[in-house]
């Protein structure tokens, strides 16, 4: 109907060609229009098509531009996806233009990571911003719940998707999920040549899902219920995709288009690939990693995040088969380390056979770019042998009596995260916890027996085995001169370990032959390093990162073994 409409003259030749369809199905599909009386005998668009298509006009559009696009390291530690320019255009404006060509300029865009970026296009485009303040923990279908009173007779685009001609229409009828005709392994929907979609079958490959959706009001009304069951069940992780699923079926049907007519750019490499010119490619880590190779942008490969540091954001990547990994500095880090001391550290040890070979470090930003250890796995805390091999590993290193020109200072460390959070603690009884830990100061003191080069991050994820057994420590960013005892500590609080797991790492760490004071003097460190890991997560959230339970758990080491040393002094002295 859209089509006949486009085209006041009918002419049946004319539609089969536009539609891709065969002279003798569209001779039928007419026939069928003129017994509904959608077409006159003559051939003309009736009155009663005129009303059916006037009810049928997009009106609206909603953007969701809330993640992070984490595939699009390290390019997204400067701009959101929405705004990479491809042809000197940002993705974002080429959207809003095609949608104004259809004549529809009601547009919502749903923000949240680096929001204030969107802010130009309320006075350019005349767009509304909704802000997903949870862009961080939940998925997109928690943005479109946010625009669930807008999605009748409207669109559903995401910011990162550019096609070579516009996809929208100024007559829409019925609801639709826009596809790709290419077949892919990581889609489990396919649509039918009726243009239903089904639920792929074992071992097939499915319909690649673009991610635009039109919905009438029906359709719309029907998808509002689902997410809205869904996000009542705190099903936050889901995409809204999702909420179209039903059984082994969409709620509407799918749309094919060729593939090379869009480009969804989920990475650098799909940039680099669709405008080897973008602005956006120019990014300091990959310029680091072309000046350390002396190679082009084009040499580097395989781009991809991985797992999200509670400090930093790294990538690995390829270069001549061989991989690496890029580190950069994550949000207020430059006021939590001092990269000048971390550049010291990695001098110190850079000839050691048990830690990663580092290329490039930048002493001022933080920037680290290193050979990626093959054939290894993060140690497990909880697999003895595991933390045997980490234990020997951490014994030899202080037994080395490696030395720089800067201390950990862990108390002053304290007091310096508590004024980076610039508020009081979202514990009740944190002046009490922090004064019991502080008590702890003079018995730490007195028993330091041995002073050298420490970790001081000693924990589980940062010891990487291979397959042979070599043990290897990695990212010494917060190492410093210190008490030895204070990483045996650390490894235990991040661990979670419980007294009794606790003892069992003090002996292996001491082979059996480990003091009462010496014990007691660890466990105090572990109420130390509670009470710092605490503040620094209190500043963490500060900066909308939310680390769970670890922060509590870290409060709780310093709440309860404070209390333990204390009563063990208090019988000692007694």
């Amino acid at each position: 109907m859209k089509t006949i409409n486009a085209n006041k003259q009918v002419n049946q030749r004319k539609l089969a060609y536009l539609l891709h369809m065969s002279l003798g199905k569209i001779n039928k599909l007419v026939s069928i229009l003129k017994e509904k009386s959608y077409l006159t005998v003559k051939g003309n668009v009736s009155f009663k098509a005129k009303e059916y298509i006037s009810n049928c006009y997009p009106r609206k559009a909603t953007i969701l531009a809330a993640g992070y696009g984490l595939r699009m390291v390290p390019i997204n530690t400067e701009e959101p996806k929405g705004l990479l320019e491809v042809k000197n255009e940002p993705l974002i404006e080429r959207i809003i233009k095609q949608l104004h060509e259809v004549g529809i300029t009601d547009i919502s865009i749903v923000v949240g990571f680096m929001k204030e970026h969107y802010e130009y296009l309320i006075d350019q485009y005349d767009v509304k911003l909704i802000v997903n303040t949870h862009y961080n923990t939940r998925n997109n279908i928690y943005s479109l719940y946010l625009a669930k009173d807008r999605l009748e007779n409207g669109y559903i685009i995401p910011c990162d998707i550019w096609f070579k001609n516009n996809p929208f229409s100024t007559i829409e009828d019925p609801s639709w999920y826009l596809f790709s005709d290419k077949l892919t392994s990581k889609s489990n929907w396919i649509v039918s040549k009726s243009h239903k979609v089904k639920h792929t079958k074992e071992q097939q490959l499915g319909n690649r899902m673009i991610g635009i959706a039109y919905l009438n009001k029906v359709d719309a009304d029907k998808l509002v219920q689902r997410m809205s069951s869904l996000i009542k069940a705190k099903k936050y992780d889901l995409f809204w995709e999702d909420a179209l699923a039903e059984k082994n079926t969409f709620l509407i049907n799918g749309r094919i288009i060729p593939n090379s007519e869009h480009a969804e750019i989920n990475s650098y490499e799909e940039l680099l690939e669709l405008d080897s010119n973008s602005s956006n490619l120019e990014n300091e880590a990959i310029q680091i990693i072309e000046d350390t190779f002396n190679i082009d942008k084009s040499d580097i490969n395989n781009i991809h995040t991985l797992k999200k540091g509670m400090t930093n954001r790294s990538f690995i990547f390829t270069v001549k088969d061989k991989r690496y990994i890029m580190r950069i500095p994550g949000a207020g880090t430059d006021k939590l380390i001092n990269r000048q001391e971390e550049y010291d550290v990695y001098e110190q040890i850079r000839d050691e056979p048990y830690t990663e070979r580092v290329l490039y470090l930048n002493p001022k930003n933080g920037y680290k770019l290193s050979e990626f250890l093959e054939g290894t796995r993060n140690s497990q805390a909880d697999d003895w042998q595991d933390v045997i091999k980490c234990m020997n590993l951490l014994r030899k290193f202080h037994q080395q009596k490696h030395s720089v020109n800067h201390k950990f200072d862990i108390w002053k460390q304290i007091e310096f995260y508590e004024t980076l959070r610039n508020a009081p603690s979202a514990y009740k009884d944190f002046l009490i916890t922090k004064d019991n830990v502080l008590k702890l100061k003079p018995f730490i003191e007195n028993n330091i027996s041995n002073w050298t080069l420490c970790h001081i991050d000693a924990n589980a994820d940062n010891f990487l085995i291979n397959k042979q057994g070599k043990t290897f420590l990695i990212d010494w960013e917060y190492a410093g001169m210190q008490d030895p005892d204070l990483d045996i500590a650390m490894f235990a609080i991040y661990a979670g370990y419980n007294r009794e797991q606790f003892d069992r790492l003090i002996d292996i760490y001491y082979q059996n032959d480990c003091d009462e004071v010496t014990r007691y003097k660890i466990y105090a460190y572990a109420a130390v390093g509670g009470l710092l890991w605490s503040n620094w997560c209190e500043y963490k959230q500060s900066l909308e990162l939310d680390f769970g339970a670890y922060s509590i758990a870290q409060y709780r080491y310093a709440k309860e073994y404070s209390k333990l040393v204390l009563n063990y002094l208090e019988k000692k002295n007694a």
